[in-house]
């Protein structure tokens, strides 16, 4: 019970943080903890004697105050309403030019958050400075410290609105998305391909005893808790095998693992390893680099489909693909996972140079191949492949789509004459 609400807590929390409400709400409720304050310091015996003292920080006309608070109140939603229908509007458009996968990376951009966190924030601020300004002859339980900053931050909030509007339309741009997954692909290839060819660990033998691990739900494996597990295993004495590689769409009931245990493992035991593993339909860049591949394979198919037509966006995700093709090359994923006594107790399947190639590569070809310009960017891109190569077994898959590339090209050329 408790591993399971535990895993459900990983995983609330997950969405939580990655949904595009979770940093204005925190920095709304940060801007009300603000408005506490400097309203205690306004009717403090501190804040009365600097508004007495201090003619050009007073103002004595409560109505006045509360015109000021509450105009900007109003002028700040709109400026966010108008906001927000601005980013909803480029999140369809990139959906409809591009791929819906490529929203998540675009709604989790922080700047954005923060933005919008900024102008909520300052409409809770104005809000809950209204509900505190009273009539009065003197003008010192007027809150006049906290409205003056009010205004500052009204101010910054135009200085901000200003740049937002040059940030959303810069990072709607095609290039500007391909270069986003692109980077977040990369990193997570780097996490994961630590092993040069020298030292990539071999493929273990096959489990002498095994048993075996049913998928507890449809859906796309996309890892497990490797700390956790490779912990978990240890203290068995297990040694644990996946059958598909992260990013496997896998129905329940399927066998996608197998243990090696000198004992039968309970029910209890098995309980708690499906804990440690994680199903569900989402495709996020940070669980599997091949989702990186894949996405950029998309926009390339979505900008050569007869509706958008637009080969220069091709063209780019193929360099990207080409550019992350050309680390896996020369860089190997870890497949096996080791405890502080360096025992494999955690060993994966990922998929190979070959695998990736002609799942991102070849789509784009099949629907590109009469065109022109992505003709000549893909023999350039595979040549420079090519030239990279170290293992005759990869360098055999890139030449064999070069051939076909050539041959396609050459009689092009052939027609035109």
């Amino acid at each position: 019970m408790k591993a399971h609400f535990t895993k459900w807590i990983r995983q609330f929390y997950g969405s939580l943080v990655n949904s595009i409400a979770f940093y204005p709400a925190i920095i709304a409720c940060c801007f009300l903890i603000l408005s506490y304050v400097l309203l205690y310091i306004d009717f403090s015996p501190l804040g009365k004697a600097i508004k007495s003292r201090l003619d050009f920080v007073s103002l004595r006309d409560a109505s006045t105050a509360r015109s000021i608070a509450a105009t900007i109140a109003a002028g700040i939603l709109s400026l966010t309403v108008f906001s927000f229908s601005m980013v909803m509007i480029l999140l369809n458009q990139a959906a409809s030019n591009m791929s819906n996968r490529v929203l998540d990376s675009m709604i989790e951009n922080r700047f954005q958050q923060w933005v919008l966190g900024f102008y909520i924030g300052t409409i809770v601020y104005a809000l809950f400075l209204l509900s505190t300004i009273r009539d009065t002859d003197t003008g010192i339980h007027v809150p006049a410290l906290s409205v003056y900053l009010l205004i500052l931050l009204t101010i910054l909030d135009i200085f901000l609105f200003i740049y937002f509007l040059h940030y959303i339309t810069q990072s709607v741009k095609y290039e500007t998305i391909i270069r986003r997954i692109y980077v977040k692909t990369m990193a997570e290839l780097k996490q994961q391909c630590r092993e040069s060819e020298d030292n990539a660990p071999a493929v273990p033998a096959p489990f002498n005893s095994s048993h075996t691990l049913r998928a507890p739900e449809s859906g796309y494996f996309q890892g497990f808790n490797r700390k956790g597990l490779v912990q978990l295993c240890r203290e068995q004495n297990w040694e644990l095998r996946f059958h598909h590689p992260v990013g496997s769409f896998v129905l329940k009931g399927v066998a996608f693992a197998e243990i090696n245990a000198g004992h039968k493992i309970s029910q209890e035991q098995q309980e708690q390893l499906y804990t440690l593993m994680e199903f569900h339909n989402d495709e996020p860049l940070d669980k599997n680099a091949f989702y990186g591949f894949k996405q950029l394979m998309e926009v390339a198919l979505k900008a050569l489909s007869p509706g958008i037509n637009d080969s220069g966006t091709a063209v780019l995700s193929l360099h990207a693909l080409a550019d992350l093709l050309a680390f896996r090359l020369n860089h190997y994923p870890v497949l096996a996972f080791r405890d502080s006594e360096d025992i494999p107790r955690v060993i994966i399947c990922e998929l190979s140079f070959k695998e990736i190639f002609t799942r991102t590569v070849l789509p784009v070809w099949d629907y590109g191949k009469e065109d022109r310009t992505l003709r000549r960017e893909m023999q350039q891109a595979l040549e420079q492949l090519q030239s990279q190569c170290a293992s005759e077994a990869d360098a055999a898959v890139i030449n064999h789509m070069l051939r076909k590339v050539r041959k396609a090209i050459a009689e092009s050329e052939d027609l035109d004459l």
